[in-house]
């Protein structure tokens, strides 16, 4: 059997790591995997056809540089696909590229299976991308309890898997973490995690370490641990070359799961790797701007008012964001320095976040790799079977 599998940033990455290992072990024929993928997927068997993070981008205006090279990159993985002639094809998030691909291959009248993993957030905005999904996939494969029926009542077959951050990602050692880089338990540790994304990490990293600085002149005995992949190190290293406090920068995921399990206080980009704090308990700030016009884009097109899954699935602000014209090095100082202040807020942040999580976790506690791998080999063989 082949799959080809294709992720395009670091979450999917680990989604397509868990799904990999979860389909070696169902027992079927053997399995041969093709894509596009990071490192994990790599340890899993995968030779990626060109590095997965020259596809981590989003938005509207900053993709524009990058729009050329994007396009060949389509044209690439669609004739490799038409090489391998796979039984499966199944694209991991990143929807501005996998959609595309997917859309020249079923022109091609290519004989496969379409799964998609991680429903585009209809929910959020651009409700009519359901239909559009529905046109190019045979099944999807979502993260959250409520997204089923936006794609069913679209006439897309629909499966919730439950959200393998939450089910499969272990929390670090905070001890481990301070005694490796002593770093003392009276010291407050601040974590900041500033996205995988070159262009994000770029964009970012002025405000970050400005802020960064102001609130060390709150905390007198601060230290700093900041974790990154390896492609965005060169762009974060220099931000902390003789600083006047301690700094970590590392791009280990050991050392990162042990930093945000150790931190006082986290800086987070928003995304996935919130989901990860809050599963390590550890009190967080969600910070992110995009180009103005970009921002101006999702504004009007937005049906949700919060950015972060935490405060989305309370339906209130758990965690502060700080989310573009509040995305300052002032405003993140003093939101940091507040919270830091005020355990109350940190026992409330961290009950509100557990209560959240519980809903991204199946019932049956089965873990979301294994019905997704369940349900994609369900789909071949019914195929095989007709």
């Amino acid at each position: 059997m082949i799959i080809y599998i294709i992720a395009g940033e670091a979450s999917g990455d680990l989604l397509g790591a868990h799904l990999m290992r979860a389909l070696k072990q169902q027992p079927t024929q053997p399995i041969v995997f093709h894509g596009i993928g990071g490192e994990k997927m790599t340890e899993e068997g995968l030779t990626s056809l060109f590095p997965y993070y020259e596809l981590s981008m989003m938005g509207f205006i900053e993709i524009l540089p990058y729009i050329f090279n994007l396009a060949a990159r389509v044209n690439s993985t669609v004739d490799d696909i038409l090489t391998k002639r796979p039984d499966a094809v199944i694209t991991i998030d990143s929807p501005g590229f996998c959609f595309r691909v997917v859309n020249k291959l079923r022109k091609e009248n290519l004989k496969a299976k379409f799964v998609h993993y991680v429903a585009p957030t209809v929910w959020a905005y651009k409700p009519k991308r359901a239909e559009k999904c529905a046109r190019l996939f045979d099944h999807l494969l979502a993260l959250l309890p409520f997204e089923p029926p936006y794609f069913e009542k679209a006439g897309l077959a629909c499966t919730w898997v439950g959200h393998p951050v939450v089910a499969e990602t272990s929390v670090g050692n905070g001890a481990v973490f301070r005694e490796k880089y002593q770093i003392t338990e009276y010291t407050t540790l601040f974590c900041l995690l500033p996205g995988s994304r070159k262009g994000e990490v770029e964009r970012h990293m002025p405000i970050f370490a400005k802020a960064i600085s102001l609130l060390a002149t709150q905390t007198p005995d601060l230290a700093i641990a900041v974790a990154v992949p390896k492609n965005v190190m060169p762009f974060i290293a220099p931000y902390f070359q003789g600083c006047p406090f301690r700094a970590v920068v590392t791009a280990s995921e050991e050392d990162k799961k042990n930093a945000v399990a150790a931190c006082n206080l986290a800086l987070v980009k928003s995304g996935t790797v919130a989901l990860e704090v809050a599963m390590a308990g550890a009190p967080m700030l969600v910070a992110y701007r995009v180009n103005p016009v970009s921002a101006w884009c999702f504004r009007r097109m937005s049906l949700i008012k919060y950015a972060n899954l935490i405060n989305i699935l309370q339906e209130k602000e758990i965690i502060p964001e700080l989310l573009q014209e509040l995305c300052t090095p002032l405003l993140i100082a003093n939101a940091g320095a507040h919270l830091l202040a005020y355990p109350g807020q940190q026992r409330l942040q961290k009950e509100q976040a557990e209560a959240a999580l519980k809903q991204l976790l199946p019932a049956n506690a089965e873990r979301p790799s294994h019905i997704a791998a369940r349900t994609i080999l369900t789909l071949l063989a019914g195929d095989k079977a007709a």
